[in-house]
């Protein structure tokens, strides 16, 4: 019964406690102890006399959120130049930047921009990254803005960025008896939020398809759990499973073909594959225990899922073919909502230990377990697509709000709402 209640009932009842708007905001709280200093100077630009973004500023946001880059206040800027041939390293090498990011846009035809930059190194005085440059509408100078803040931060760090991609999460709004629950979709950095669906019962268990086209969820209807598929695009919807009983916590295979799903139409709750296309279903665990919360391996030749087989809540894999099942976490007083990183090397989990839930990172290979949160209620992580950062809900100042931790613990940082609570996150794939 710890279990099922901490599946269903205890998320249900947070949403019930709490309101919610949608815009979340960036508080980081902490980073590395070793920054990269950098300064993105201001955009020139040529052709209008306002543009639609400050690029720089949001290239800047992107990185000092990293928790590895040092940006250089603009009011520090001895010069502001737009391309290398203005550039004097001299005074960059005052500042003590190591790099320097510098951009020009020039207006086009048709509302469109071309937005040059160039990525250079005061050391060296030569470009790490030639002068490039994208074009693009009014309306997606956020889209290019995070798109050269994944080529920095690529460039000096080895690693892709994931600035570019973006993040599904749940709020509840208006009256907290009644509230209006909304699955929302935004950017990484929590800007442009976009309701994808609204319902007065709850909405849980967001999950990306691996090519960032469709969504699977679950919604309450009639005080009962079903779970649909929705095309991002087009809000086209699809109910695809209404058992009797649970229906819950879908999680899309690497290649797309299935989902893992928990369903209790038997009587109890069991781990099940979906095949998308010909809705063939297969069970997958046969205990008399409550398995859920399924996560696929990045090969797709495994699923992680939370068990109470052993007494208390832990995570188990079981093998996708053989369908043999073993446990994999052993430290706390429980362990829930597996999640692996796209590398494999690593399983994140919600970690019960002296009464306190927190996101742990445990090495597969080693077995070390390392505690990456300090709060108390942590629930729900999802990793970034390169696997450097994991959000996950928690509470701050009695309100449910998302934050995010890197995998080596060091880099903090905070997305509060304006007012209320935020619950779910679900990290997208990368957008090939």
């Amino acid at each position: 019964m710890i279990l099922r209640r901490f599946f269903i009932y205890f998320v249900i009842c947070l949403f019930f406690s709490q309101t919610a708007r949608a815009q979340l905001v960036i508080e980081v709280t902490s980073g590395a102890d070793q920054l990269l200093p950098i300064a993105v100077v201001p955009f020139g630009y040529t052709g209008v006399n306002r543009l639609p973004e400050d690029i720089a500023q949001i290239v800047e946001d992107d990185l000092s959120r990293s928790g590895l880059f040092k940006a250089i206040p603009r009011s520090n800027m001895l010069s502001m130049p737009s391309k290398e041939a203005d550039v004097f390293y001299r005074d960059w090498r005052l500042l003590k930047s190591d790099y320097v990011v510098i951009g020009n846009i020039q207006k086009l035809q048709n509302n469109q921009y071309r937005i040059g930059f160039e990525l250079l190194n005061v050391l060296t005085q030569k470009p790490v990254q030639k002068h490039s440059s994208i074009d693009v509408s009014a309306a997606n100078f956020r889209d290019a803005a995070h798109y050269i803040s994944d080529k920095v931060y690529e460039l000096l760090t080895g690693t892709r960025g994931a600035f570019s991609t973006r993040i599904l999460y749940v709020t509840a709004e208006g009256d907290k008896k009644a509230p209006l629950f909304k699955l929302q979709v935004a950017d990484a950095d929590g800007h442009r939020p976009r309701v994808v669906v609204e319902s007065k019962e709850p909405i849980l268990s967001p999950s990306w398809s691996m090519d960032g086209r469709n969504i699977a969820y679950v919604m309450f209807r009639n005080r009962r759990p079903n779970i649909f598929i929705q095309e991002l695009a087009t809000g086209k919807r699809q109910q695809i499973a209404q058992f009797r009983g649970l229906n819950g916590a879908p999680s899309w295979s690497p290649d797309g073909k299935k989902l893992a799903l928990v369903l209790s139409k038997d009587n109890n709750p069991e781990i099940y594959t979906l095949d998308i296309a010909t809705q063939k279903l297969e069970r997958m665990t046969n205990h008399y225990a409550i398995d859920t919360e399924p996560s696929w391996e990045p090969d797709g030749k495994g699923i992680v899922f939370t068990s109470d087989r052993g007494g208390n809540p832990q995570i188990y894999r079981l093998d996708v073919n053989s369908k043999r099942v073993e446990r994999v976490t052993f430290e706390g007083e429980l362990n829930t909502r597996a999640r692996m990183t796209p590398d494999g090397r690593y399983l994140v989990t919600v970690q019960k230990d002296d009464g306190n839930y927190h996101i742990a990172l445990q090495d597969m290979k080693t077995g070390r377990v390392q505690i990456l949160t300090e709060t108390y209620l942590d629930e729900s992580p999802s990793i970034a697509p390169n696997g450097s950062m994991v959000m996950y809900a928690t509470t701050y100042q009695g309100k449910g709000i998302l934050a995010v931790v890197s995998v080596d613990g060091l880099v903090k940082y905070k997305l509060p709402s304006a007012d209320g609570d935020v619950r779910e996150p679900s990290w997208s794939p990368y957008f090939k």
